[in-house]
C-alpha cells in the first residue's frame, strides 16, 4: 500500500482549518502493539458490554410502543418488508459508519467530525444538543414508569374500578364517562389541564418521581461506562425476560390468534403510499439511534480493531427481531382487549333487545329465536355481527354492531399503549398486581437503558474535548443531571404531557436527520468513501464490501434528504396539532399549538441546528484571520530562529512499514497518515548567518 501524499496547497489545508493534521482516521500502535494515543481512555471490559450497551440504547420504548402501532396503522407484514427493505438499504450502512468512526477515531461526536475538519465540529455539538433535548423528556417517562411501578403493589390495582364520588355517592362522573384506566391515567397521574395554554401548579408527586429518576440515572453514570456497563447486564437483559413472559401468557388468552392475523396480514397496496415510506425510514432512523452521538461514544471505547461491521449487522438483527417480538406481545394483548369489549358490546345489545321485547324474547321483536336472551355470553361476535347486518333497520340507533376488527382498527401507541390499554388488559389477569409490577419494571428498564446512552452521547464528546470537564467527570455527570432536573420541571406541570408531546414529536426529528445528513457528507464528499473504506481496511484487515460506498455516497444521503424535504413539507402544510384531554367531555380532542407553542418548535429546531452552519461559519473565519496574520508577518520571523519540522512521510517511512496507508480518492484532497512519530521523526532546519556561505560545511543535525 502506498501512503497518501501530503496537501500541496493552501486551499487544501484552509478546507482541514488552521492546525488541523492531514490524518488518516485509524488509531496507530506503535512498536511494543500498544496504542500510542487515548491510552487512558476507559474501555470496555469485555465484548458482551459493549453489545449490551448498543442494544440497550437502540432497544427502547419507540420498540415497544411506536413500532407497533405502525405496523398496525401501515399494512401489517407489508410494513415489515418496507420497514426491512429499508433497514438494509439506509440504517445499517449508515450505522456501520458510525461505528467505524467512532471506533478509529476514539473520540465522542464532536471530536470525530471535528478531526475530519475543524468546519465539520459544529456537527458533534447539534448531536449533544438533541441528546439533551431527548435525555429532557425521557425522563419524564421513566418518572411515569417509576409513579405506576409504585401504584402496583396494591390489590385491586388503582386503575381497576371508577372511584366513588364522596359528595354524591356516585361513581366520578369524568371516570364514568371514559374509563378506569383513564381517568386514572389522566387525573391521577398527570392530573392533566384541558389544553397547553393552562399550565396549571407542579404535579408534586411527579416531580418526586423526576428527581427520582434523575438520581438513578445519576448514581448510574457517575464512573462512566465502568458504572453504567454493570447496570446493563440487568437493564438490557431484563426487558426480554419479561416480553418473553408476555408473551407466553399473551398466547393462552382468548383473542391473541385474531390480534396476530390482524398484525401480519399484508396490505402491498401501502407501498404506493409516500407517507408509509416516510414512517417507515423515520423509524429505521430512530430505532437503531442515528445522530445522538450515543453509538459513536460507545464504539470508541472499543479496542481498535473490534470488528465492527459485524457488531452494526447484529445490533441491527436484534433491534429489529426485538421490534417483532414487541409487536406480537402488544398484538396477541390487544386481540383480548378488543375481542373482551366486542363481547361486552354483544351482552349490552343483546340486554338492550330484552327489554325492548314486551315479552322477553327477541322473538317479538325481529324474528329470531335463536339469540338467548337469558345467556349473552353464548352468542359469538360472529353471530350478533350476522344478525345485525340483516336487521340492523328494524332495531332502534341504541343498538350498534359489535365488531372486533373495528375494535382491532383503533389504533393505540405511545403513552396510550402503555398508560391506558396495557394496564386494563393487565387489571383483567389473575394476580394483576405480578403482571403490572413485571410491565412497568421493563418500562423502566427499557426507558434507562435508552437514557444511559443518550447521557453518554452528551457527556463523551465534552469530556474529550474539553480538558477541564474529563478531568471532572462526577461533576460534570451529577451537574447534567441536576439541570436536566430543574428543566424538566417544565413537563411535571398540570400541561406538562403536551410538552412531552412537542418535544418527542419535533425537537429531535428534524435536527437529528440535519446531523446525519452532514455526516455522511463528512464521510462520502469531504473525507472519501474509498479513505474511509482503507481506514476501515487497516482496523478490520479486511476490506469491506464496495457496495458500501455507492451506499453512503448516493442512496443513503438521497434517502435522509427525501427524508427532511418530507418532513419540512408535512410540517409546512399540516399545522401542528397536539391531542388534548377535556375533562368535562371526559374524551380526548385533538387542538392546534397556540402561536407561542409554535415558536417554542421553532426556537428548538433552530438551536438544535444552529451548531452546524455556526462551527463552519467560525472555522472559516478564524482561517481567514490565520492566514491574514501570517501574510502580514511575512514570514520574517522564521529566519530567526531555529525550526524543528516534521518531516515528510515519503522520506521517513519504509514503504512496508505498519503505518503506512492505502491510497485515496483522485477527487477528494488527499491527507497524509496521522502517524505519531518520535524525536528521531524530526530534523533541525539549518539556520546560517547572512555572512556564511560555506555551504560544504553546513549539514543537517538530526535530533
Amino acid at each position: 500500500m502506498t501512503e497518501k501524499p501530503p496537501l500541496d496547497s493552501n486551499e487544501d489545508r484552509a478546507w482541514l482549518g488552521e492546525g488541523q493534521s492531514e490524518s488518516q482516521l485509524t488509531t496507530v500502535h506503535g512498536p511494543d502493539g500498544a496504542e500510542t494515543c487515548n491510552a487512558d481512555r476507559p474501555a470496555w471490559d469485555s465484548k458482551i458490554q459493549y453489545v449490551l450497551a448498543q442494544v440497550g440504547f437502540s432497544v427502547g420504548l419507540g420498540n415497544v410502543w411506536r413500532f407497533p402501532y405502525l405496523c398496525h396503522q401501515n399494512g401489517g407484514g407489508a410494513f415489515m418488508l418496507l420497514y426491512v427493505f429499508l433497514l438494509l438499504i439506509v440504517g445499517v450502512p449508515l450505522f456501520f459508519m458510525e461505528l467505524a468512526a467512532g471506533q478509529s477515531i476514539r473520540q465522542g461526536s464532536i471530536g470525530v467530525w471535528k478531526h475530519i475538519s475543524p468546519k465539520l465540529a459544529g456537527i458533534g455539538y447539534s448531536s449533544c444538543m438533541v441528546c439533551f433535548y431527548v435525555a429532557l423528556y425521557y425522563n419524564v417517562i421513566i418518572a411515569w414508569s417509576l409513579f405506576y411501578l409504585g401504584n402496583s403493589f396494591q390489590y385491586p390495582l388503582p386503575w381497576e374500578h371508577c372511584p366513588i364520588d364522596v359528595t354524591t355517592n356516585d361513581t366520578v362522573k369524568e371516570c364514568a364517562g371514559s374509563s378506569p384506566t383513564s381517568y386514572f391515567w389522566f387525573r391521577k397521574a398527570l392530573n392533566v389541564t384541558n389544553c397547553i395554554d393552562e399550565s396549571g401548579e407542579f404535579n408534586p408527586i411527579m416531580t418526586g418521581c423526576l428527581l427520582a429518576a434523575w438520581a438513578i440515572v445519576s448514581l448510574a453514570m457517575i464512573k462512566g461506562i465502568k458504572s453504567s456497563a454493570k447496570v446493563m447486564y440487568f437493564s438490557s437483559v431484563f426487558p426480554y425476560v419479561v416480553l418473553f413472559i408476555f408473551l407466553i401468557r399473551g398466547l393462552m388468552l382468548d383473542g391473541a390468534m385474531e390480534g396476530i392475523t390482524f398484525m401480519f396480514y399484508p396490505k402491498i397496496e401501502i407501498w404506493a403510499s409516500v407517507q408509509v415510506w416516510r414512517q417507515a425510514a423515520t423509524q429505521v432512523f430512530f430505532a437503531l439511534g442515528l445522530g445522538y452521538g450515543s453509538v459513536i461514544a460507545y464504539s470508541s471505547y472499543n479496542p481498535v480493531n473490534n470488528n465492527c461491521h459485524r457488531d452494526a449487522i447484529m445490533v441491527s438483527g436484534i433491534n429489529f427481531m426485538t421490534s417483532v417480538l414487541a409487536s406480537l406481545v402488544v398484538f396477541v394483548v390487544l386481540g383480548f382487549r378488543a375481542k373482551n369489549i366486542a363481547l361486552r358490546c354483544v351482552a349490552e345489545n343483546i340486554g338492550l333487545l330484552s327489554h325492548m321485547s314486551p315479552f322477553g324474547s327477541n322473538e317479538h321483536v325481529v324474528g329470531l329465536p335463536w339469540i338467548n336472551m337469558t345467556d349473552p355470553s353464548s352468542v359469538s361476535i360472529a353471530e350478533y355481527s350476522e344478525w345485525y347486518s340483516h336487521h340492523s333497520s328494524m332495531v332502534g340507533p341504541n343498538i350498534t354492531d359489535c365488531s372486533l376488527e373495528e375494535e382491532m382498527n383503533k389504533g393505540i401507541e405511545g403513552t396510550g399503549l402503555a398508560f391506558i390499554a396495557f394496564t386494563e388488559v393487565m387489571a383483567l389477569f389473575p394476580a394483576s398486581p405480578f403482571w403490572s409490577t413485571l410491565f412497568f419494571l421493563m418500562l423502566l428498564n427499557l426507558g434507562l437503558s435508552t437514557m444511559f446512552g443518550t447521557m453518554q452521547g452528551i457527556l463523551t464528546p465534552l469530556m474529550d474535548n474539553f480538558s477541564f470537564l474529563g478531568r471532572h467527570r462526577t461533576l460534570l455527570t451529577v451537574s447534567s443531571c441536576a439541570l436536566g432536573f430543574i428543566i424538566g420541571l417544565l413537563f411535571t406541570q398540570r400541561s406538562g404531557n403536551y410538552f412531552v408531546t412537542m418535544f418527542d414529536d419535533y425537537s429531535a426529528t428534524l435536527p437529528l436527520v440535519i446531523v446525519v445528513i452532514f455526516e455522511t457528507i463528512s464521510v462520502s464528499w469531504v473525507y472519501g468513501t474509498d479513505r474511509f473504506l482503507d481506514d476501515i481496511e487497516v482496523m478490520l484487515k479486511w476490506r469491506p464490501p464496495v457496495i458500501y460506498k455507492y451506499l453512503w455516497k448516493y442512496v443513503c444521503l438521497l434517502a435522509m434528504i427525501v427524508l427532511l424535504v418530507a418532513s419540512l413539507l408535512r410540517m409546512a402544510l399540516k399545522r401542528p396539532t397536539y391531542t388534548a384531554w377535556n375533562q368535562a367531555t371526559a374524551s380526548e380532542m385533538t387542538l392546534e399549538y397556540p402561536g407561542w407553542a409554535l415558536a417554542m418548535i421553532i426556537m428548538l429546531i433552530g438551536l438544535a441546528s444552529l451548531p452546524v452552519p455556526i462551527g463552519y461559519i467560525h472555522s472559516t473565519l478564524k482561517n481567514r484571520a490565520a492566514r491574514s496574520t501570517h501574510s502580514e508577518e511575512g514570514g520574517g520571523q522564521e529566519m530567526q530562529r531555529k525550526l524543528y519540522t516534521k518531516c515528510s512521510s515519503t522520506e521517513q517511512l519504509e514503504p512496508n512499514s505498519h503505518h503506512t496507508v492505502p491510497s485515496g480518492e483522485d477527487d477528494v484532497h488527499p491527507r497524509t497518515a496521522f502517524l505519531p512519530m518520535g524525536n528521531e521523526h524530526y530534523r533541525l532546519l539549518p539556520q546560517r548567518e547572512e555572512e556564511e556561505e560555506e555551504d560544504d560545511d553546513e549539514q543537517d543535525t538530526v535530533v
